[in-house]
């Protein structure tokens, strides 16, 4: 741990550069689409909805240079936060997650429907049209805080069958969002038959985590049908079933003194229920039953964020 209390801000992957890419090929910038001569369903690929997570960029780079193409149906890959992207920098990683506010707060009707303005903003409202055709959503995402990788599913049990049933990573978590606002895998699109999977692929700006992006997406491709032969994807394997877990409480900082008592990793099992994890100013914070899975739990937890969540196993 560093002496702001950050982990390591080691950045071992290349800051994406987008080049011919940056256009697009449908009128947004930064969006790509391909249709197959023979039907089937929309997927759309998004990265870099946080300007810092640029693992997602990198894999949709990859795929546009190597021509990954569906065999059948619709792909569409988006690099959500273009502005955000470009304030990357090696030597400060952590500053470029989003310009003027989180885009993945904004997708209730009544924010990406109002006349209040922003750069996320903007960008949610031009993308939304997508997210509104779209039959399945894989959302790339990192994480800073130590956490084996995991799915969170958008509502409905469709997300949470899909994410069980690729199986890398082996974790789902089934969840209500986030206090602070609706996530894109939460719009309403999700409610009505689509899916919608965010991937946490693992820690930031590390190779393992662009090849958990990989194999995710490569095997989603394969599970939809839509995997062209010969195409350019990390080879699959045989992967059992994923676990649920369904989150029971969802624990956020009231106060600017919120701490955990000791260092806790995303995906640690807390054994008996009523166990004192934190403390949210004088308050406790304790586990609700046995067997309870800590989900990205967040020491810095600011006052009105998600400081982590607590789940139970379904499967």
């Amino acid at each position: 741990m560093r002496p702001d209390g950050l982990p390591p801000l080691d950045v071992r992957l290349p800051r994406p550069e987008l080049g011919p890419w940056r256009a697009g090929n449908t009128g947004i910038p930064g969006v790509w689409r391909f249709t197959a001569a023979e039907p089937g369903p929309h997927l759309l690929v998004t990265g870099v909805v946080h300007g810092n997570e640029i693992a997602g960029a990198l894999l949709l780079t990859r795929w546009l240079r190597d021509g990954v193409r569906p065999r059948r149906g619709r792909l569409t890959l988006a690099f959500a936060n273009l502005a955000a992207l470009d304030r990357f920098d090696t030597a400060d990683p952590t500053a470029s997650r989003f310009v003027d506010e989180d885009m993945n707060r904004l997708w209730a009707p009544t924010m990406l429907g109002g006349l209040r303005r922003s750069v996320e903003l903007d960008r949610a409202r031009a993308l939304l049209p997508l997210v509104c055709q779209a039959d399945v959503l894989l959302d790339l995402h990192s994480m800073l805080w130590p956490s084996d990788p995991l799915f969170l599913a958008g509502p409905g049990p469709a997300a949470r069958a899909l994410g069980r049933a690729l199986g890398t990573p082996g974790l789902v978590v089934a969840d209500e969002g986030h206090a602070a606002g609706m996530r894109m895998i939460d719009h309403a699109r999700f409610r009505e038959g689509a899916c919608a999977l965010l991937l946490e692929a693992g820690p930031h700006w590390q190779p393992e985590t662009l090849a958990q992006m990989e194999a995710t997406a490569a095997r989603l491709l394969r599970h939809l049908g839509m995997a062209a032969e010969g195409a350019a994807l990390p080879p699959d394997a045989a992967r059992p079933d994923g676990r649920v877990a369904r989150v029971t409480r969802t624990v956020t900082a009231a106060t600017t003194g919120f701490t955990f008592l000791r260092d806790f990793r995303g995906g640690e099992v807390v054994a008996r229920r009523n166990t004192l994890i934190a403390l949210d100013g004088e308050a406790e914070v304790r586990t609700p039953h046995d067997d309870c899975l800590l989900v990205m739990p967040s020491p810095q937890a600011m006052r009105g964020h998600t400081a982590v969540r607590l789940a139970r196993f379904e499967a």
